[in-house]
């Protein structure tokens, strides 16, 4: 019987933004592979069983080999086909592991193609795997290539790539990286030519797919590689070590997908496997990590079919449940670069920065610039980060305010509490104070501005917005007593619940909160999740519970909506609340999800904004948000601890 792994689109390639390859169909054979924007970038496999070949994934004029199988856990995708008389299993391992960042920024998969014959029979095999040469630049076009052949310590090599090269020469979204070269190495034969990358086995074969982007972040000025190259290590060198440490890295990846799935499992059975094995590349490969000037972790999200902004903090903060679990030295490495360019005389705000530029760019906030309009997808906005105090480049219409002074507060205090390090704390302290005093001065009753959910337009007295700035409150008063200053964290943690006791008063509208202060609408309440994670107690049981009825009562075909205003939701919100739920209403928010993910007619990589009606996307592929739907697995582990 056939096990088949249903997703929108199935993750073969997940590294960077850039490097990310998926399948967007049914099966690997019924249509080629593409970038997560919807280009394509083809990759081709195929067997030769007695003389007789078959197709395993990409278009062509031969039959497809049927397929049997296909699993998709955190870190791997494994296709298996059977036919005349042989199975095949077509493995692609992208070894995003959180405690070993040097391997997780190396932008290499591991593929595999293994044979075993099911007849009885001995078989003559060839197996064939291919890679075009349409990964190495943007655009259906054609560009002029350079390519070649070497081995180095037992590794056959290949590479193409353009003959222009000019790194970091774009930005934006829905463009795919149009510089650096596509390398495939392995111990069998390689080829090179101006179609692409091949290597050629027997009835097994091995080998590694990756990508040098010869720089890979602009980072205010500095040209800088990914963070395995931080020390002058190459992609060739890193490709040799990661052929040696092939068997250890790939068993470090089971044992990772084994707890992952296994956690899931207790605590949603199947739906929530299902969701959190596809999120976990998605959010990993939604980011690219580098190196700062201190060689310090910076990690840099994309924002993927939305306006292509690099580290945006709205996208950061609903990401971070996962780094968290694995490692919230990551979550340091997304506040890093807001905090620096908040430093820098341009930002005169006291509030914190939406992003710090646009993929691959990180060259100072784009959002709300006043030369967007003259700034189209593709080319690069100004150097705001070279800008004097004098200038005035923003737009404050348009900024988030309370949105991204909660956000940054309470990153920064999450990822104290899961690793007890204060030295980014103490070094922008003033910073805080800034931020901190702007929550408590607009944040109690927010005018109206935008928060992260801005595709739902500006509105005024937001309840839910004002729920951050009150969980921003708290979380600097936690900082400040883990820093030693017990009474002035103190001071700090009775505001934050003098503000939520006149937060519930003013929202309540009986069996649930309101939307706005004024008593209109109703919405979830997610960013009160933080109350329970850091233990805060600033609200009683019965609030929750009425909350969980509500939003039972209000769940569509396809999960929760995210407010009254419109049938859509956001599948990274409904996971925050489903952590606050009790265990045995857990499935009525994951199951909706699962649901969207097994039967949406739209063939995109996870999307976190659609119709909760029709399970039809709205927006969003591919976005590192769904780090977020990891919070009930992060609500047990701190809860239960």
């Amino acid at each position: 019987m056939s096990q088949i792994t249903r997703l929108p689109a199935v993750p073969v390639i997940v590294n960077d933004p850039y490097f990310s390859i998926w399948s967007a169909a049914d099966r690997p054979t019924d249509r080629n592979t593409t970038h997560w924007a919807g280009e394509d970038k083809p990759l081709f496999a195929d067997i030769h069983v007695d003389g007789c070949k078959k197709r395993l994934m990409g278009l062509g004029n031969e039959a497809a080999m049927p397929l049997t199988e296909s699993t998709v856990t955190a870190t791997a995708t494994e296709f298996v086909y059977e036919d005349m008389g042989v199975r095949a299993k077509l493995k692609f391992v992208t070894p995003l592991l959180m405690d070993d960042p040097d391997v997780l920024s190396a932008p290499v998969t591991y593929v595999s193609l293994t044979t075993e014959s099911v007849d009885g029979k001995e078989h003559e095999i060839i197996t064939h795997f291919s890679a075009s040469s349409q990964l190495t630049y943007s655009g259906a076009e054609g560009k002029p290539l350079i390519w070649d052949t070497f081995d180095t310590k037992g590794l056959k090599t290949a590479y193409v790539g353009r003959r222009e090269q000019k790194p970091l020469s774009h930005s934006g979204d829905h463009i795919t990286i149009d510089w650096g070269y596509l390398f495939l190495a392995g111990k069998d034969p390689v080829t090179a030519g101006e179609g692409g990358l091949s290597i050629t086995g027997g009835a097994n074969l091995e080998c590694m797919i990756a990508y040098e982007d010869v720089a890979s972040i602009n980072y205010f000025g500095r040209l800088t590689p990914a963070w395995y190259a931080r020390n002058g290590k190459n992609l060739v060198q890193m490709l040799t070590e990661m052929d040696a440490r092939r068997a250890e890295i790939l068993n470090r990846c089971r044992v990772l997908d084994e707890k992952i799935r296994s956690e899931s499992l207790k605590i949603g059975g199947e739906d929530y496997a299902l969701i959190t094995a596809a999120s976990y590349r998605q959010c990993l490969g939604a980011h690219k990590l580098i190196a700062d000037e201190n060689g310090e972790m910076v990690f840099l999200s994309k924002e993927n079919d939305s306006n292509g902004c690099i580290g945006t903090v709205d996208v950061s903060y609903p990401s971070i449940p996962l780094m968290l679990l694995e490692n919230p030295e990551f979550v340091k490495g997304l506040c890093r670069p807001i905090l620096k360019f908040a430093e820098m005389p341009v930002w005169r705000y006291d509030f914190a920065p939406h992003d710090v530029g646009r993929y691959p760019n990180a060259t100072g906030q784009v959002y709300a610039a006043k030369v967007r309009v003259h700034t189209p997808n593709g080319s690069t906005y100004p150097p705001y980060y070279l800008y004097p105090a004098s200038s005035d480049p923003y737009h404050f219409a348009y900024q988030m305010p309370v949105e991204e002074c909660g956000n940054m507060l309470i990153m920064l205090a999450a990822a104290w509490r899961a690793d007890g390090d204060l030295s980014l704390v103490k070094r922008h302290m003033p910073t805080l104070e800034k931020w901190v005093r702007y929550l408590i001065d607009f944040g109690e009753d927010p005018g109206e501005q935008l928060c992260t959910d801005d595709f739902a337009g500006h509105l005024a007295r937001n309840v839910n917005l004002s729920a951050k700035a009150v969980c921003g409150v708290a979380a600097f008063g936690l900082l400040k007593k883990a820093l030693g200053e017990a009474e002035t964290g103190e001071k700090y943690l009775a505001l934050a619940r003098e503000l939520a006791a006149s937060w519930e008063k003013r929202c309540d509208g009986g069996d649930h909160t309101f939307l706005t202060f004024d008593g209109n609408g109703w919405s979830m309440k997610y960013n009160m999740v933080w109350d329970k994670l850091f233990g805060l107690n600033l609200m009683d049981d019965d609030y929750y519970a009425r909350e969980n009825a509500w939003y039972k009562a209000h769940t569509n075909e396809f999960g929760l909506p995210l407010d009254s205003r419109s049938d859509y939701t956001k599948s990274d919100w409904i996971m925050w609340v489903a952590a606050l739920a009790p265990a045995e209403d857990f499935s009525a928010y994951a199951a909706p999800i699962a649901h969207y993910i097994r039967n949406t007619v739209c063939r995109v990589a996870f999307s976190d904004w659609y119709d909760s009606k029709n399970g039809t996307y709205q927006h969003f592929i591919a976005r590192s948000v769904q780090g977020g739907v990891f919070m009930p697995m992060l609500m047990r582990k701190w809860t239960e601890k």
